[in-house]
């Protein structure tokens, strides 16, 4: 039991520091022909960062942007309710409090990506004409699964 409590509380660090890099990070869509990449923040071309992002749609970016916050926010609350019920909390109860917050990180990682795959997905609402998504935009996706995952898991589980 020690140890798959370990293992989701590494699973759980993990996705925080995922959803951390894949906010932060402007590599959502990379072009194919030159060195540039877009991201939630900034329009990169070969190294040289500038603010503006005239390819997005203001609505559906900020949509996106406080989704993904709100994810990274609800994630980082299911880990330390998580410490705090495995500290505090009586033998045979279960994680509810710490599960349904991470199922709230879920919902917004889902929600977040989907508006910016419905609006830039293969470079359509970018200045790319060739373009593949980026490694921001896949760990978007990884810690969409592991969210759920983890999220389930605290639901299910007993404290012993």
């Amino acid at each position: 039991m020690l140890v798959l409590l370990a293992g989701i509380f590494v699973v759980h660090i993990a996705t925080v520091i995922m959803l951390f890099v894949s906010t932060i990070a402007n590599v959502w869509v990379v072009s194919n022909d030159t060195k540039a990449s877009v991201g939630l923040w900034k329009n990169c071309t070969d190294g040289i960062c500038e603010g503006a992002l005239s390819y997005a749609s203001e609505d559906a970016l900020k949509a996106v942007q406080a989704f993904m916050i709100l994810s990274i926010i609800f994630s980082v609350i299911s880990l330390v309710v998580f410490v705090f019920q495995l500290f505090t909390m009586e033998k045979g109860n279960r994680f509810f409090l710490s599960g349904a917050t991470m199922l709230v990180c879920w919902l917004c990682i889902m929600v977040g990506v989907s508006i910016y795959t419905h609006h830039y997905a293969g470079g359509y609402g970018t200045h790319f004409l060739k373009s593949h998504h980026g490694y921001s935009f896949i760990l978007a996706w990884i810690c969409f699964c592991f969210s759920f995952i983890i999220g389930i898991l605290y639901l299910v589980l007993r404290k012993k």
